[in-house]
């Protein structure tokens, strides 16, 4: 400024304080203060104040700006305004921004354990299944969680390809020619391996075997994997799981198919609460599952409505302790939470599925 005496002048406004849009607070404080934007003289607010300063400022001819120290700090107060405001203007989002994405862990092993035919309210709180209930209290309850279809099958299909492939029924025999989980992770230098109760053999392809059902069983409907028997060799007895575990040789992705009465899907829930409780110990207690996460889903309710949520937790040292995930989600959505962890393209509906969220430590 040219004078000592106007050296804290108020020399610029602010562009949301120009034209007399007064953004910044009371509209009649620019009035008072600031110089006029629609004509070429002074504001009339300005007159006196310029006519109160000293004679060292009446001396500078051409000046328009008045004292800072006869303002009674009012262009202190503009200040502060505009700092806050502008504050708040970069703190609010901008019109049409997206919304960041949820936070998933890279896990660096995923289990899926799937039971069958069974409504969240005949589990959870259920005297006969203290395992399944305790350990609801201790990890993450998927509270919406819920099936996507009747029967089983095309709800094992889904899980592990984002689709049912237009398949109504549990048959033994269809074959789906579709990109599936097994290849997405294969193309991201993961592995995968299915271990199902029961199986009589590695890439058993029959229809059921004893309490095997291979509706259960979603690896071996793909055309890709059966045509190939070292991917078939990737289907597995579960007794195999310990043996690959204590080696250091446990996949990136695990599913695991429990055998038709400790899926919960012939037997009672306490038989399945009783198996559970006698399978997972090992599994929570394993250093090599302490990046990873383990989920045991339900495939669907026993009865015809899919708007009923069925029995879900998320388990192990990445959960969150207590917590509960409320969206309504399914298994496209575990799918997506798989994917968007290791960076795997969608496959169908998990497209258009959120990835289960804010239960991660």
């Amino acid at each position: 400024m040219a004078g000592r005496d106007l050296a804290h002048a108020v020399v610029a406004v602010l562009p949301l304080e120009r034209s007399w849009r007064h953004l910044l607070g009371d509209r009649r404080r620019a009035r008072r203060l600031l110089r006029g934007t629609r004509c070429r003289r002074r504001d009339w607010a300005i007159w006196p104040l310029r006519s109160r300063g000293s004679a060292g400022a009446r001396s500078a001819r051409g000046l328009r700006y008045a004292r800072l120290e006869e303002a009674d700090d009012r262009e202190g107060n503009v200040r502060r305004a505009a700092l806050l405001a502008l504050a708040l203007a970069l703190a609010a989002p901008l019109p049409g921004a997206v919304a960041s994405a949820p936070v998933i862990p890279r896990f660096e092993h995923v289990i899926v354990v799937v039971l069958e035919n069974k409504s969240q309210r005949e589990v959870l709180g259920n005297p006969a299944a203290p395992y399944y209930n305790s350990l609801a209290a201790r990890y993450s309850v998927l509270a919406g969680y819920r099936g996507v279809t009747h029967p089983s099958l095309p709800n094992y299909l889904a899980l592990v390809s984002g689709s049912t492939h237009g398949i109504h029924s549990d048959c033994t025999t269809c074959v789906v020619s579709s990109r599936n989980l097994a290849d997405t992770l294969e193309r991201a230098h993961l592995s995968w391996k299915g271990y199902a109760e029961g199986l009589p053999r590695a890439g058993y392809t029959g229809g059921s075997y004893g309490r095997y059902a291979k509706k259960h069983m979603p690896f071996l409907y793909f055309r890709d994997i059966v045509a190939s028997r070292a991917r078939l060799d990737r289907v597995v007895p579960l007794t195999q799981l310990s043996r690959d575990l204590s080696r250091g040789r446990l996949p990136s992705f695990a599913l695991i198919a429990p055998n038709l009465c400790h899926d919960m899907h012939d037997c009672s829930v306490a038989t399945g609460d009783a198996w559970l409780h006698r399978f997972m110990p090992p599994l929570l207690r394993s250093p090599e599952l302490s990046r990873s996460a383990i989920f045991v889903v339900t495939d669907e309710t026993s009865g015809l409505a899919q708007a009923e949520p069925v029995p879900a937790l998320a388990l192990g040292a990445l959960v969150q302790s207590g917590s509960h995930y409320w969206a309504k989600t399914s298994h496209y959505g575990l799918l997506r939470t798989l994917e968007d962890a290791w960076g795997l393209p969608r496959l169908g509906a998990s497209a258009r599925a959120a990835p289960i969220s804010g239960i991660w430590r």
